[in-house]
């Protein structure tokens, strides 16, 4: 394996203490602001915004620095509505008899349930694959590692992104998601992670109240 090339860190910026603290406090209070919409328009969204958002999560850490993700950005009126159907089927499955009744009783408060018309209605579906191996051109193996704490990070980065830019988005992570590969033609490397659902609220659009934890109940300073 070649060895990397090392150079300055020339892109590093460092902060006078107090400035530092007002940049954390501003992206801590626009990041508190996301919240997963289930209801969109369907208004386009320029794709220059998907490209860059992209960009922004394939700047991601990752294990070895293999970069072990696929985002397939879906816009097709078609193909989204082939998402939505084999969603809803195994969403339906999950509902009447794989999920159990604590599991219901958690969503129940949310008021979801199998009809999933956000994976039509909204601009764009990202789904997220994260490659379980490489493949160089001559088809060997090449073992990746961390992967899904890599395609986790890059998943952050791209809601924080997309947050950023100004779109609502929504975490769905489908019941039984191998129908993603099929629909997107992805090879048998690559593990469906979750989809992103992106786009602008509709409207009128509604969120749950809820709150978050406390920086004491989430977090330890040793």
């Amino acid at each position: 394996m070649t060895k990397a090339k090392f150079i300055p860190f020339a892109s590093y910026r460092e902060y006078p203490p107090d400035r530092m603290k007002r940049r954390a406090a501003s992206f801590r209070a626009e990041m508190q602001r996301r919240r997963s919409v289930r209801d969109f328009s369907d208004r386009a969204v320029p794709r220059q915004v998907i490209e860059a958002c992209l960009l922004t999560a394939g700047s991601a850490p990752s294990g070895a620095n293999m970069q072990p993700w696929r985002f397939v950005a879906v816009s097709d009126p078609g193909t989204k509505r082939q998402i939505r159907e084999a969603a809803e089927v195994e969403e339906r499955e999950f509902y009447r008899r794989r999920a159990g009744a604590e599991w219901l009783g958690a969503l129940s408060s949310l008021g979801t349930d199998c009809q999933k018309p956000f994976l039509e209605t909204a601009p764009y579906l990202i789904a997220i694959f994260a490659q379980t191996y490489g493949l160089t051109p001559d088809d060997a193996k090449v073992k990746h590692y961390f992967v899904r704490e890599s395609v986790g990070i890059a998943t952050g980065l791209l809601f924080a992104a997309l947050h950023h830019a100004g779109l609502a988005t929504l975490p769905y992570t489908p019941s039984r998601p191998g129908f993603l590969n099929r629909l997107l033609a992805r090879p048998e490397n690559e593990r469906p992670f979750l989809v992103a659902v992106v786009g602008y609220p509709a409207e009128g659009a509604t969120v749950p109240e809820m709150t978050k934890k406390s920086l004491d109940e989430m977090a330890t300073f040793v």
